[in-house]
């Protein structure tokens, strides 16, 4: 009996750290399904966009749409998305763009026509910049203070991984075609591992208390900011398409008084005590706002760079979506490991690993070009050496630059230039597709005679070449503003 009394709280004591513990890395799968996702559907063109051109029979220009949409959507939403987490609680808007993002790839999977996968995309994107806004300040309230840096060391290599093995399972399902379902399977992927996210999420997330209830977004300046990012993005797309008409260039001239106007709303609403979408003191800072430029110019080059290049093994050399997709592998294996170092290199060496990187990425691109240029026969060897150094430099860029970036950042400012920075992160990225994607198929000219006319005309070399040539200035573009940005990261924690 005595032994019994001892013995019970024992148990108990025993078991419910394990079971507290299990609960928070099962909380971590959810946060870490919602990234996944993102990461997927953001790069799932560079293996599809062939295959759903053939199969939809698209244009070029409604291909670049179908690209672009996304990430402009998500350089819109982002503004909101964080706010919308301070306001409602990050847990409930974690939920609402899951439940969002499935609902919106299946309407992409099932998609008959570019119009409606363009609006899926859309619907994909807002969905997304709802979720990832939250996700690490979840992290921070299912772990802890004293226990996050045991979920960021897991963070960043699962993440790693999952860039890795994206392009791969793209083209593993396409070469699958399960039940004839071709591209439309990368779409319908996220519905299971969605579903799982939001039942398993709903259990185990905690309900924190929002940050700012009750805080009203500036919608009006929300839908102005849209209306800008599309005045610029869509000459890129259009351009080529419609011949360049001077009106044209009227569309993307109206974005800049329509900026003005955005910003001068936001200082009425800094006047007025209201909440703007974000605070304006961190465009008065020359570190910053470089920043954002070098953000613009280095994500808009490599997210173009990569769609340019699936185009060219599928269209250009005519691979399989499973072969391009192995090939693609390169650029991922060699950021995985530029990443480490990276990391490493955020505190110890601070802003000159960004010219160590963008110099790398360079070396890398030029082995591209002299690879390809000329070239009868291209294979792994005049490929993939070159994309495994491209991605290796790209590696070391990425885990320390928003760091670096927001390194002469105020406390009272970090939310709202992260927010910032994250979106146009995404509208360069938008740019980057529409621009090199327009170039790349003004230089195959595929409207003459098919992918097999452009291949014997050599065409698709040269695109290839122009797309490289390109990426190369943007490089040197970057590195030269590189000299503007802060010297040192900031401070984790701060």
């Amino acid at each position: 009996m005595t032994t019994q009394t001892l013995e019970r709280p024992t148990a108990v004591v025993s078991e419910q750290p394990e079971k507290h513990e299990t609960s928070k890395w099962i909380g971590f799968s959810v946060i870490l399904s919602a990234m996944i996702l993102n990461i997927l559907d953001s790069t799932i063109l560079n293996v599809a966009a062939p295959s759903i051109q053939r199969d939809l029979t698209l244009s070029a220009s409604a291909l670049e749409w179908i690209a672009a949409a996304y990430t402009l959507a998500i350089a819109v939403g982002l503004l909101a998305g964080g706010r919308l987490g301070d306001a409602f609680g990050r847990k409930r808007m974690l939920m609402t763009g899951l439940v969002g993002f499935v609902a919106s790839s299946v309407l992409c999977s099932v998609a008959w026509s570019a119009d409606v996968l363009v609006a899926g995309r859309v619907a994909q994107g807002l969905a997304a910049a709802l979720m990832i806004p939250q996700t690490f300040g979840l992290i921070r309230d299912v772990f802890g203070p004293a226990e996050i840096g045991k979920a960021f060391a897991a963070f960043g290599p699962a993440i790693g991984l999952s860039t890795v093995l994206g392009p791969v399972v793209a083209g593993l399902l396409i070469k699958l075609d399960a039940f004839g379902t071709d591209w439309r399977s990368l779409f319908l992927i996220n519905v299971p591992v969605g579903l799982f996210a939001i039942v398993v999420g709903r259990k185990v997330l905690p309900d924190s208390e929002p940050a700012h209830r009750g805080a009203r977004l500036d919608w009006v300046g929300l839908a102005l900011t849209a209306a800008v990012s599309f005045l610029v993005v869509f000459p890129l797309v259009e351009g080529r398409t419609l011949g360049w008409p001077v009106w044209l260039v009227a569309v993307a001239a109206a974005a800049v008084p329509l900026l003005v106007v955005v910003g001068k709303r936001q200082q009425g609403r800094i006047a007025r005590g209201e909440t703007p979408l974000v605070e304006l003191s961190v465009l008065r800072k020359r570190s910053y706002v470089s920043g954002v430029v070098f953000t613009m110019v280095f994500f808009g080059s490599i997210v173009g760079f990569s769609l340019t290049t699936g185009l060219f093994l599928q269209i250009g050399l005519g691979m399989t979506p499973m072969r391009a997709a192995l090939y693609l592998a390169g650029f991922a294996v060699g950021a995985f490991f530029g990443s480490g170092v990276g990391a490493w290199a955020t505190t110890a060496v601070g802003r000159p690993i960004l010219h160590v990187g963008l110099a790398i990425m360079g070396v890398g691109t030029f082995v591209l070009y002299a690879s390809v240029r000329g070239a009868a026969d291209i294979g792994w060897l005049q490929l993939v050496p070159g994309m495994v150094v491209y991605g290796l430099g790209m590696g070391m860029i990425f885990v320390p630059l928003f760091s670096i970036i927001m390194g002469e950042i105020e406390d009272h400012e970090v939310g709202s230039a992260s927010g910032m920075l994250e979106s146009f992160q995404q509208l360069g990225a938008s740019i980057g597709v529409a621009a090199l994607a327009t170039l790349f198929f003004a230089t195959i000219k595929l409207e003459d005679g098919g992918p097999v006319a452009a291949a014997v005309a050599g065409r698709h070399v040269l695109a290839a070449e122009h797309t490289l040539l390109v990426s190369l200035v943007l490089i040197a573009v970057a590195f030269a503003i590189g000299f503007l940005l802060p010297k040192k990261a900031r401070a984790m924690g701060h």
